[in-house]
């Protein structure tokens, strides 16, 4: 007989103690090769896809799509040709698989699911839980939830998402279409999970913790409009998606060289002030599940172009839903192009453990002085939060006005740089 390996949920590296399984990539019979794509679970930060660490065949699915399954608890059972680190036992089965990327976990082997009533309870690891039934149609937890609070088939409805995946939006085109029920439900509950529940803990303590104010400044920001159009053509910049955003962040890098405090923290435990002579720069992005802050590692070593690089990596992966959640961590200082959206300017929130935000409005076309006369010129709104702790507001409205002094004349970036 062949043995048999149960793979666990690993360690994802970022201090997580669990993770809610999101869809599975293999059924029972399958053949999985080394390092195949199996399942994804998403944490509070984002989803990751985990991959075999065996090859062999898949005789059971240990849990569902919707569950919350602790690190070491046992996901998947697969039958190998050879004996490598079984786990038919209990204390085996808190032996973590060692995939790249991830690392063992001590922490116990659990299991949580949600009962009919849509409320989560825990479960032993060692009581495996059903498999998710073969043609079951595919949808992410909080979907089927809403579908049951609806009184909903998802058999009867079109996927419109990777692989024919449900959507809140194909759900609620299903219940507000011709075939929608007379009687239909006119309110939704969902519950909220993964980035969304993430973002709302980090605003709540954010808000209670950090004492914000926010500066505003207005300008003419032509010629970085025109910069950009020139380097949309340039040889070096081929193949990059160029945007003002680029100018932004190399702007707010530059900045921070002059006005070190807005990229600091507050050391809670001992009352310090943490200055950091790195720039861990994060981006805003509005991402399929919500909106989360990838960061630019070590901002202050590229130039232009390799933040333009770094912008077209970053946005792209978070639009697809696959940011790693180191990515996530760390930041020091945040920019939030809310103009994408056609807002002229608002008031972010602070991320915790950071001492600003940067909101960048709008490029619109406005009569503006210039040069003696009125023009049509191409102006924004810039918009920073700060934590009074950490930060003055004489120095908040110096880093604006020298950010935008480097929009309004970006030959600033050469001299500052």
């Amino acid at each position: 007989m062949s043995p048999r390996q149960h793979f666990v949920l690993p360690d994802l590296g970022e201090g997580l103690a669990e993770a809610e399984l999101v869809a599975w990539h293999v059924a029972v019979g399958d053949v999985v090769a080394l390092n195949q794509v199996m399942m994804e679970v998403e944490t509070e930060k984002a989803v990751v896809e985990l991959p075999s660490p065996f090859v062999g065949t898949v005789v059971q699915l240990l849990a569902a799509p919707g569950e919350t399954v602790g690190v070491g608890a046992p996901l998947i059972a697969i039958e190998t040709e050879t004996e490598t680190a079984p786990a038919d036992t209990e204390a085996d089965a808190e032996k973590v698989p060692m995939l790249v990327g991830y690392g063992p976990s001590e922490a116990p082997p659990s299991r949580r699911r949600r009962n009919g009533s849509g409320h989560r309870g825990r479960i032993p690891a060692e009581t495996p839980a059903p498999p998710a039934p073969p043609g079951r149609p595919l949808a992410a937890p909080p979907v089927r939830f809403m579908a049951r609070q609806s009184g909903v088939d998802l058999a009867d409805v079109d996927g419109s998402g990777p692989g024919g995946i449900i959507t809140r939006e194909d759900l609620a085109a299903h219940l507000t279409g011709p075939a929608a029920p007379d009687g239909a439900e006119r309110e939704m509950r969902t519950p909220a999970h993964g980035v969304q529940k993430h973002m709302a803990e980090a605003m709540t303590r954010s808000v209670a913790t950090a004492p914000q104010a926010c500066v505003f400044l207005t300008l003419d920001a032509t010629p970085t409009v025109e910069l950009v159009d020139r380097l949309r053509h340039n040889r070096r910049f081929e193949g990059l998606r160029v945007t003002p955003l680029a100018v932004v962040a190399r702007a707010v890098v530059l900045a921070l060289h002059e006005h070190p405090s807005l990229n600091s923290s507050w050391d809670e435990t001992s009352d310090e002030v943490v200055t950091k002579r790195y720039v861990h720069l994060g981006i805003a992005v509005a991402g399929p599940r919500g909106l989360v802050v990838p960061k630019i590692k070590e901002a202050q070593e590229l130039t232009l172009r390799g933040l333009t690089t770094a912008l077209n990596e970053l946005t792209a992966t978070a639009r697809a839903g696959r940011t790693a959640p180191a990515d996530l961590r760390d930041g020091t200082i945040t920019v939030t192009n809310i103009g994408v959206f056609g807002v002229d300017a608002g008031v972010p929130i602070l991320n915790p453990g950071e001492a600003a935000i940067l909101a960048v409005g709008s490029l619109q076309r406005r009569p503006w002085e210039c040069g003696g006369e009125v023009a049509l010129r191409h102006v924004v709104t810039l918009s920073l939060t700060f934590d009074h702790r950490l930060v003055d507001g004489q120095a908040a409205a110096l880093f604006l006005r020298d950010v935008g002094e480097m929009l309004a004349d970006p030959t600033n970036l050469i001299a500052w740089g």
